[in-house]
């Protein structure tokens, strides 16, 4: 009871101290101390944030002072602006692979991606994203924090919007100026634009380290075709956290070398993977089921094995592709700028300008280029040209070495260009561009080589022009003969191939041998009416104004050269009927959106007639069938119509064949990158050359044989003609030549066929000494003088324009028929005096004499008694059989004049004294003089006797 009144006194006591006033008092003084410095905190707090917040303001609009703001349509060219690698196309859609460039990417709407990617990339990225508008402000402030204080970075403080900002408008730049500016237009952005469209944008935009290839890529579609060889849509979970983690670090989470070799160590990737995959399922994107499957899932065994880029595996195509479309882009984009083609060709500057924005262009819109290379017939044609083993030796070459400055030795291979035309459209369906691609050897042999064509340019300068200007025909007669061609050199110019002539030839056959001389004669007699235009026509862009007026340009000699596309194409225009259609190798150039930016065009010009294109086409059917590439028929496994034409560059430093067919024109050429002579022991430098050009084909044929062989043949258009004529002077047949047997038969066009009549001939006399024939002068005793064919004198000159030893004009094949023609200059000398006696012998009733010594004697005349009985043709056996009584003989010469009598022979009974034997005139030389009868004196080389006393030995003794 104490306790409790104690503690209830105690209460009271307490009460009474907060109840009395003084008490009050100084409790409500506290209060109101309290309360006021509470104001004065609160309107300091509010001031100060009033204050910061102005500041920060006005901070950050001086930040972004300088910004425009930007339109929807701005906005939208920049946010889609991002750069998508073409494609490249083989023949008939056959994918090739990516154009070269630093970055692959290629596009991908937003339904063609897979759900899980979707949700990873939010997930990691930005798990906001469907609630913001463009910023978060809490991670910001987060990141702001971060950045002053200098602490560790827990999460980023950008958005999926402003991420795609910064890679789209802005730069990587690390400042509060490119941060303020990234948020003001992420708000833009927001917008402006709904989250499928920016999602969209972003996974195209965003890079993911390296593909199996090696090469760095960018844009989910890339990646997944890269890293796992499915497409976006495709992508498995596992797979979808794989690639979303990437970002962050694209090379260091990516599973790739630059090598396209696998990473020994893929954990960092795998760890970033389950990361992705954690935060997926804590913001319930994927079950716990979903999560716990793909975190025992081993994603690396969908790693596709390291790849080949087209570059690697097809680097001449892949290059040449881009070449020309980097070409074609550059005249369309001139042309939208005003600019002609012309414009191009005459101002480097301009083309060099149009030629970078086209590479720009080519490399960032995502285009599809498809080109005519047809992919099967290129590997087949390039195992081949792999497998050969006839190139030939390599060979050594000095070269300075760019590292050290100094030379060195190196070993140059054998190259090969070889190139395949379709005639009628100038589709480039396969090509060879060399040995093997490498560093050091990256020339494309086919298409941008420039060498010497030698021999091909025959038909395309000398013998198809000479045939449109009616300056020739096949048939033409030209000679085939030691000429001085070449001003200033003192020394025939120019030679044969063999060093040596074969005279008066056809062009057919001419053009078959590949004879220089008639074609360097046949191109001066042309050259002012300037047939160099004609290869202008067909595409032949390396011709300088000396191609134009040397004479060498006949035979390929040319300042600088051709290429063998060039080459090539230009053989094409003869299977054309003589029109010259433009190869190419870019078929169409469509942009991503479908739309057909390019597409080529056949633009035929004309170039020749009909009627030369085909004779020309006949003459090189000669050169397979009979002539410099008869090796190719034996070599090939079948037999189209082929026409063609072998050629050999200056020294030996090209080697060529180009034929056509009437589908296909193919070419190859082979040399030294470094110019050096391809001949070597063993098999000869051009059969090494048309035994490719064979195997080529070959493979060809295996492949497409209905290309390759066709069933027809060139077809003869009208206006060709069968006729005969002389084949001395190739025009019409006079009764002369057709005695002589001189007559052949060739085609012509109808408008130039010849209309007058050889007269290259003549009936006149001639004297036979031994195997030779000689004019006879008007003196010569017709009793020595035959008639016969003789060429015309004036003519030689007159028809050729030339002065030559006419015996150099006999052919020297087939020339049997020329027996019976007696050449102007083989003409015998008078020697000014008469011929010294002879001495004559006896045997039985024959008498018997030798040969005259001196060298214009035509015949000898037999005297019986002071009579002439005989008048005997030198050449003709030099004896003669008669009756009884006394015999002298004669000689003759071309002049008429005749020798005093020879010592006197007795035929019949003998006389009692022995007639006086006349000094003799020529002594002889005869090592074995004759053992001659009574009165016979041997004159022979061999034994002389009763019945045979030997000739044109010197005089023997009496037997």
């Amino acid at each position: 009871m104490n306790e409790e009144r104690n503690w209830k006194e105690k209460l009271r006591t307490l009460l009474q101290l907060f109840t009395n006033k003084k008490t009050v008092k100084g409790a409500s003084i506290t209060y109101q101390v309290v309360w006021n410095l509470t104001l004065i905190l609160l309107i300091i707090i509010l001031l100060g944030g009033a204050f910061a917040g102005g500041v920060g303001a006005g901070y950050f609009a001086s930040l972004t002072k300088n910004e425009p703001i930007r339109s929807y349509e701005s906005m939208k060219k920049d946010i889609y602006n991002y750069e998508e690698t073409s494609n490249l196309y083989f023949a008939n859609d056959v994918y090739l692979g990516k154009l070269r460039t630093d970055l692959e990417r290629e596009e991908v709407k937003l339904e063609e991606v897979s759900d899980y990617l979707i949700k990873a990339v939010v997930a990691t990225e930005d798990e906001y994203f469907y609630e913001h508008d463009g910023v978060v402000p809490k991670a910001i402030l987060r990141a702001l924090f971060q950045e002053v204080t200098n602490s560790s970075v827990q999460s980023g403080g950008s958005t999926l919007t402003q991420q795609l900002i910064k890679n789209q408008i802005l730069t990587n730049e690390i400042s509060f100026e490119r941060k303020a500016k990234e948020i003001l237009l992420a708000l833009r952005l927001e917008k402006f634009f709904d989250k499928k469209e920016i999602l969209e944008a972003y996974l195209n935009v965003s890079t993911f380290g390296r593909n199996s290839s090696g090469r760095n890529i960018a844009g989910v579609e890339s990646a997944a075709k890269g890293l796992f060889g499915i497409s976006a849509k495709e992508l498995s979970l596992p797979q979808a956290a794989f690639i979303a983690g990437l970002p962050q670090s694209p090379f260091g989470y990516t599973p790739f070398t630059n090598k396209g070799e696998l990473k020994k160590n893929l954990e960092p990737g795998l760890t970033r993977m389950k990361t992705v995959l954690q935060r997926m399922y804590q913001n319930k994107s994927i079950t716990k089921d979903q999560y716990d499957e793909a975190l025992t899932y081993d994603v690396t065994k969908d790693l596709i094995p390291a790849g080949t880029s087209s570059i690697e595996q097809y680097p001449w195509v892949t290059f040449e592709i881009e070449k020309r479309a980097i070409d074609i882009l550059a005249k369309i984009l001139a042309e939208k700028d005003g600019y002609t083609e012309e414009d191009l060709q005459n101002d480097n500057a301009l083309l060099e300008e149009y030629q970078t924005l086209a590479d720009r262009d080519i490399r960032r819109n995502g285009y599809e280029i498809h080109s005519t290379i047809d992919k099967n017939l290129y590997d087949a044609m390039d195992k081949v040209k792999n497998e050969y083993q006839n190139y030939g030796p390599d060979k050594a070459e000095t070269v300075i070495d760019p590292e050290t400055g100094e030379e060195v030795t190196i070993m140059e291979p054998v190259q090969v260009g070889a190139i395949l035309i379709e005639n009628k459209t100038g589709k480039i369906l396969s090509f060879v561009g060399g040995r093997e691609y490498s560093e050091d050897s990256q020339l494309n042999h086919a298409t941008n080589a420039i060498r010497q064509n030698g021999s091909t340019m025959k038909p395309l300068l000398v013998y198809a022009p000479a045939f449109e200007l009616g300056k020739a025909s096949p048939g033409t007669i030209l000679p085939d003969v030691p000429l001085h061609l070449a001003p200033g050199i003192n020394r025939p110019w120019p030679s044969n191939y063999t060093k040596t002539y074969s005279g008066l030839v056809t062009a057919r056959y001419a053009l078959a041998k590949s004879f220089n001389v008639p074609a360097v004669k046949l191109y001066k007699d042309i050259i002012g009416q300037r047939p160099a235009e004609y290869l202008k026509k067909m595409g032949f862009s390396s011709l300088t104004p000396g191609d134009y007026e040397q004479l060498s340009t006949a035979i390929g000699s040319l300042d600088n050269g051709v290429t063998v596309e060039e080459n090539t194409n230009a053989f094409g225009t003869f299977a054309n009927s003589g029109q010259f259609i433009d190869a190419y190798m870019i078929e169409k150039i469509v942009d991503k959106d479908g739309n057909i930016l390019y597409q080529h065009e056949v633009k035929p010009v004309e170039v020749f007639s009909p009627q030369t294109a085909y004779l020309t086409i006949d003459m090189m059917r000669d050169v397979i069938n009979s002539g410099t590439a008869t090796s190719v028929k034996s070599r090939l496994k079948f037999s189209s119509d082929w026409a063609g034409k072998t050629g050999t560059g200056t020294d030996f430093h090209d080697a060529w064949f180009v034929a056509v067919n009437p589908n296909v024109s193919f070419g190859i050429w082979n040399g030294y990158d470094t110019p050096k002579s391809l001949k070597s022991s063993g098999l000869n430098y051009s059969l090494r050359n048309t035994y490719l050009w064979a195997d080529l084909m070959n493979a060809a044929y295996d492949v497409n044989p209905a290309l390759v062989d066709p069933a027809e043949s060139f077809n003869m258009p009208g206006g060709i003609v069968r006729r005969s004529f002389c084949g001395i002077s190739g025009l019409l047949p006079s009764d002369a030549c057709s005695k002589a047997g001189l007559v052949q038969t060739d085609l012509f066009n109808a408008k130039y066929v010849p209309t007058t009549v050889d007269d290259s001939l003549v009936q006149g006399k001639y004297v036979t000494i031994g195997d030779k024939k000689y004019l006879a002068l008007d003196s010569t005793p017709a009793e020595f003088a035959q008639t016969g064919m003789i060429l015309n004198p004036d003519y030689i000159e007159k028809l050729f324009g030339i002065k030559t030893g006419v015996q150099n004009l006999i052919p020297k094949k087939n020339n049997s028929n020329w027996a019976n023609i007696l050449l102007p200059d083989d003409k015998l000398s008078d020697n000014g005096k008469a011929p010294s006696p002879l001495s004559i012998g006896v045997n039985g009733n024959q008498i018997t004499w030798g040969s005259h010594p001196e060298n214009d004697i035509v015949g000898y005349r037999v005297y019986l008694n002071g009579n002439k009985v005989a008048s005997i043709k030198t050449g003709s056996a030099l004896s003669f059989s008669g009756g009884n009584g006394k015999y002298y003989v004669t000689a003759v010469d071309i002049a008429g004049q005749e020798s005093a009598p020879s010592n006197e022979a007795v035929v019949g009974p003998k006389e009692e004294e022995k007639l006086a034997e006349p000094p003799a005139t020529d002594p002889g030389t005869g090592t074995d003089p004759g053992t001659g009868g009574e009165t016979g004196s041997g004159n022979g080389n061999g034994n002389g006797n009763e019945t045979n006393p030997g000739n044109n030995g010197g005089n023997g003794s009496n037997g």
